[in-house]
């Protein structure tokens, strides 16, 4: 009876570890988005995802600091990321687009939240028209957050000029692009 209670409490122990690791392959942190930190070379992209799909851009045939983006695709064909390297003379990740929902922040927020979250869960620092989208800058975070357009009320959506308050993006609109920005 003692052996079984023993390998009972191993089991969920070794389940417990492999949820915490399975969660911070996902988990985007202020130095972090998974298995990528801020200083991350390029050239340790191949051994970081060497279970996964590294596709580059089709005029470079490896990694380099020519290369212009880097996507990631989990075997099975499923977009993660996709990088831009700094043009530094050892290149690091610049730029990650976030494609896949089980990224979240550490406070929550992935692709499958809403305007609400992100106002629960961050400071907004300012909120950027363009033509198409509304990008919401949070302060004390490199992450930055896309929401279309369409999610806007009608009267919001043709307006290429003027800024677009917190207030008037309805608690419902979905996020479009998560995006990491590293300086």
């Amino acid at each position: 009876m003692k052996n079984k209670n023993i390998f009972a409490l191993a089991l969920v122990a070794m389940t417990f570890i492999q949820c915490q690791k399975a969660d911070k392959e996902f988990l985007i942190t202020k130095d972090n988005v998974g298995k990528i930190s801020r200083t991350t070379k390029v050239s340790d992209l191949e051994a970081l995802y060497e279970k996964d799909s590294i596709v580059l851009d089709t005029n470079v045939s490896k990694l380099t600091s020519t290369q212009e983006k880097i996507q990631v695709f989990e075997k099975g064909g499923v977009h993660l990321l996709t990088l831009t390297p700094t043009t530094d003379s050892i290149p690091t990740i610049e730029n990650i687009r976030i494609y896949d929902p089980r990224f979240v922040s550490d406070k929550g927020v992935s692709l499958l939240s809403t305007f609400k979250d992100i106002k629960d869960n961050y400071t907004i620092d300012k909120i950027v028209t363009s033509m198409n989208n509304v990008v919401i800058f949070l302060s004390d975070s490199d992450m930055y957050i896309t929401i279309d357009k369409e999610e806007l009320p009608e009267s919001l959506r043709y307006a290429y000029a003027g800024d677009i308050e917190a207030v008037q993006i309805p608690d419902v609109a979905k996020i479009k692009y998560i995006m990491v920005g590293w300086d």
